[in-house]
């Protein structure tokens, strides 16, 4: 019996050193996440912190390379601008019509209406296709894949353009560039609210709406210098010139880094520190740390992973994110309610005063100046302190002022019409620069920052075919309620305009929040706490006092730590 019981003594003690020793394991182990987990908060505390004390100059020092990229993948945007100016015009080139066009009783040649319809229509179509499309694919490959992409097909359909037979490859190529199309409207904006800080974000988000103009004033230049050929090559070397776009994008965008939230979304933590690096300057600003930035990322990440279960178009309508799917949304569609299908009839009512209808062209490039101009008035009011929902608010009360006045002018005396289709005119180009100061613009901002990072995308997506939708309706009623063989309300349109645009004022107050100035975790708890719009700018929060551990954001950044821990052990 005494070896039996020596052994069973040696056992018992072997086992109860290795519980021991267990023991000692599990606690170095659960202090050593306890350290970590204190360190990463702190990190993204300090980050959110240096972000939001930052200036726009300190930005622009900083991030310089972020928004050059930025830049140059915002201006994929600019092809669609010039698309759709070229068709708007065609149909006045006798050239393009005795192409696609059916012989009239008189002799002349007409693209029939349907077919006007359809082409017109036909790109949007292919948007709505291309953002659903967007909303998954982009997700999944990263934005800088899905762009060159984009850009690859552009370049191919370009050809159909180019080497269409008839009306029917028109509108095959109209529907098929409008994929690709439909992918930059909301990509562009994505990308660039992720690549540059808080002091960045409400300018190079709305240099989308710049480049909108950009490519309408390129495409009316062209037009311009079409119009005294009088062969095939009068609309084909409008075509052709659609190549120029997408080449030099299609090679930049090649180099350019991936956005560092998709990255993290991803998991892929050391990449995206990678990624953050080649978007910053490190020697200009001496208190930046890619690692703090990176924390924050994970926290925010980390926190929308707890608020928002999953990730799919139906997720944008649960909980508190059906909120801001619905302010989206509007943000957007408030763009068509607000009168714009009625102030791009400004050449209609100079006409009818008097004004050569050769200059049409002419006021054609100067409105689209106005676009661009508008987007540098409004970098220069946000420069001035003003919030994006102060902007959007008080552009929306100006816009319904004036659509009253035109409204009114409708009253003028018979005697006096052509003094009432003057100011008319004039008022409807002074509306259209209000509204890029303001709602036309502030709007790309809104939909970037108010939607989470986890559902931008599909957020945006659901905005901008919303937008879509409603700038069809829009475009249809504007004939009918201005031709003088339908409803002919002439001026008295402006009461109709007016009156949406006052509901469109009633909603903006109550529902639209101010984000400027907030990170995206601080938005992130604002819409979960339920917060009043008209309380968002004046609300504190405290973003790092919410558990964020065991999410799978947290989790990758801590394999990330261990593992370089583990190898500076090793050295």
């Amino acid at each position: 019996m005494g070896p039996t019981t020596g052994t069973t003594t040696s056992t018992t003690e072997k086992d109860s050193g290795m519980d021991t020793l267990q023991a000692q394991q599990d606690a170095q182990r659960r202090v050593s996440h306890s350290g970590t987990m204190a360190g990463f908060i702190d990190s993204a505390r300090l980050a959110t912190e240096k972000e939001q004390a930052m200036s726009l100059w300190q930005g622009i020092k900083l991030y310089p390379k972020a928004v050059a990229w930025s830049v140059l993948i915002s201006t994929c945007i600019a092809m669609e601008g010039y698309d759709v100016c070229l068709l708007s015009n065609f149909y006045a080139f006798p050239q393009f019509n005795k192409k696609y066009g059916e012989q009239l009783p008189d002799g002349t040649y007409q693209v029939p209406a349907p077919w006007q319809a359809g082409l017109s229509n036909g790109a949007n179509v292919g948007e709505v296709i291309g953002l659903f499309i967007n909303g998954f694919v982009s997700e999944r490959f990263g934005y800088r894949y899905t762009v060159m992409t984009c850009l690859t097909l552009v370049i191919a359909f370009t050809a159909i353009f180019f080497t269409a037979k008839d009306v029917v490859a028109l509108e095959v190529a109209e529907i098929l560039c409008g994929i690709p199309w439909g992918v930059f409207q909301t990509l562009t904006i994505t990308y660039a609210s992720e690549v540059c800080p808080v002091a960045l974000r409400g300018y190079l988000t709305t240099y989308v709406n710049f480049c909108w103009g950009l490519g309408q004033v390129i495409g009316i230049g062209v037009i311009k210098s079409m119009l005294n050929r009088t062969d095939e090559w009068a609309y084909r070397i409008p075509y052709a010139l659609q190549w120029m776009w997408p080449v030099p994008l299609l090679v930049g965008i090649t180099l350019a880094p991936e956005s560092p939230w998709w990255l993290v979304r991803k998991g892929r933590i050391a990449d995206a520190k990678k990624s953050l690096l080649r978007l910053t300057s490190l020697n200009r600003e001496t208190d930046f740390d890619a690692d703090e930035t990176i924390a924050m990322m994970v926290h925010t990440t980390a926190l929308e992973e707890k608020i928002t279960k999953g990730a799919s178009y139906l997720d944008c309508f649960r909980g508190t994110d059906l909120r801001r799917t619905e302010i989206v949304c509007m943000a957007w569609a408030i763009q068509n309610l607000s009168g714009n299908a009625f102030s791009g009839y400004s050449t209609y009512f100079l006409e009818q005063a008097g004004l050569a209808p050769h200059k049409a062209y002419d006021f054609a490039i100067g409105q689209y100046g106005i676009n661009m101009g508008g987007v540098l008035g409004a970098w220069f009011l946000m420069s001035m302190g003003l919030g994006r929902r102060t902007l959007y608010l008080g552009g929306l009360c100006g816009l319904c002022a004036m659509l009253f006045i035109m409204g009114f002018l409708g009253l003028v005396p018979r005697e006096h019409k052509d003094q009432a289709a003057l100011a008319t005119g004039a008022i409807m180009i002074v509306w259209a620069l209000f509204y890029q100061l303001t709602v036309g613009t502030v709007c790309y901002s809104l939909v970037a920052e108010l939607s989470t990072r986890r559902l931008q995308i599909k957020t945006v997506v659901l905005g901008r075919n919303l937008y879509n939708i409603v700038g069809i309706i829009c475009s249809v009623l504007s004939p009918y309620m201005l031709n003088p063989g339908a409803w002919n309300w002439g001026n008295y349109t402006g009461f109709f305009w007016a009156a949406i645009c006052f509901c469109c004022i009633i909603y903006t107050y109550f529902r639209l929040p101010e984000p400027k100035g907030r990170s995206f975790a601080e938005l992130d708890l604002l819409f979960e706490k339920g917060i009043s719009a008209r309380k968002f700018a004046s609300t504190n929060v405290n973003v790092f006092a919410e558990g964020v551990a065991d999410t799978r954001a947290v989790n990758a950044y801590e394999e990330k730590v261990e593992r370089a821990e583990t190898r500076e052990e090793k050295v």
